[in-house]
């Protein structure tokens, strides 16, 4: 008969497995297919597949076992990192759980093999560290996003104060900048600009904007050019005087980066360069000096 921690282990990997393979693998959102399928009612597609009943059973067990503010957390995370569609905030929640669910597994087999606080101590750790890796991996994303949204930002208000003193409306310049970008920049303008043609009000198109990206700069931006358009003040001053501010930001950016990095290289040359350059120097006359005393 098979010990009790391998079946333990059996049981947990055969658990997990089914839920892991749903949470990497799941197809997309239900509020993404009703859209879809709105969006398709009534045209004659071809080679559209007919659409299956899709069995909410899992989706529900991981909403019911995840508190809400952690999804909550989660959708506010997702937005900041542009929503990308292969981790929707249902497969990240799923993911949370499956991922606690194997590490605390693996943790009672370590326990069970070795009882004391120690490993009690460092099961629990892990299965900590297990149930946040989604939302750390979320957030290094959205880290990443805002970064590259700050550094388009002083070209992007470039390009918008060139369209705008050529004759161009503010939303044209948008449209046009939008359209040229490449980054997230470009695809978070197109998005403000998709909202509007629905019917979003301006102002509370470029607040979300705003609050979406959560970059300090462009909040910045968003701001004057509502008040800009509250009081009547011509845009194209707002975006030259922007553009210029930004431009300095981003220089004094770059310029803080380079004087940190003497701060930066000294743990690196302290405990790896300068040990080795030691060895290799003094080793030989070390061991010469140990080999006369020793003869």
């Amino acid at each position: 008969m098979l010990p009790t921690p391998v079946l333990a282990a059996a049981l947990a990997v055969a658990l997990a497995v089914p839920l892991l393979g749903w949470a990497l693998l799941a197809r997309t959102q239900d509020a993404a297919a009703r859209t879809r399928a709105n969006l398709t009612r009534g045209l004659d597609l071809p080679g559209a597949a007919p659409a299956r009943p899709r069995s909410r059973l899992l989706p529900r067990l991981a909403r019911a076992l995840t508190p809400a503010g952690t999804v909550a957390r989660l959708n506010r995370l997702a937005g900041a990192a542009g929503r990308p569609a292969e981790w929707p905030v249902p497969r990240l929640v799923a993911a949370k759980l499956v991922l606690a669910a194997v590490a605390a597994a693996l943790g009672g087999l370590v326990v069970s093999a070795s009882p004391g606080p120690p490993a009690l101590l460092m099961a629990a750790g892990v299965t900590g560290v297990a149930y946040v890796v989604p939302e750390l991996l979320l957030y290094s994303r959205g880290q990443e996003r805002q970064q590259a949204i700050a550094l388009e930002l002083a070209d992007t208000l470039d390009q918008m104060t060139i369209a705008v003193e050529a004759g161009l409306g503010f939303e044209a310049a948008m449209a046009r900048a939008g359209r040229n970008g490449r980054g997230p920049l470009a695809e978070e303008l197109v998005r403000t600009l998709q909202d509007i043609a629905v019917g979003q009000p301006r102002r509370e198109a470029y607040l979300a904007l705003a609050e979406r990206t959560a970059v300090p700069d462009l909040r910045r931006f968003i701001r004057a050019v509502v008040q800009a358009d509250a009081y009547g003040v011509s845009i194209a001053d707002v975006l030259r005087t922007q553009a210029a501010e930004m431009r300095l930001k981003r220089r004094q950016r770059a310029e803080e980066k380079a004087m940190q990095i003497p701060v930066k290289v000294i743990f690196p040359l302290i405990l790896c360069i300068l040990p080795t350059l030691f060895i290799v120097l003094l080793g030989p006359a070390v061991l010469d000096i140990a080999a006369a005393f020793g003869g």
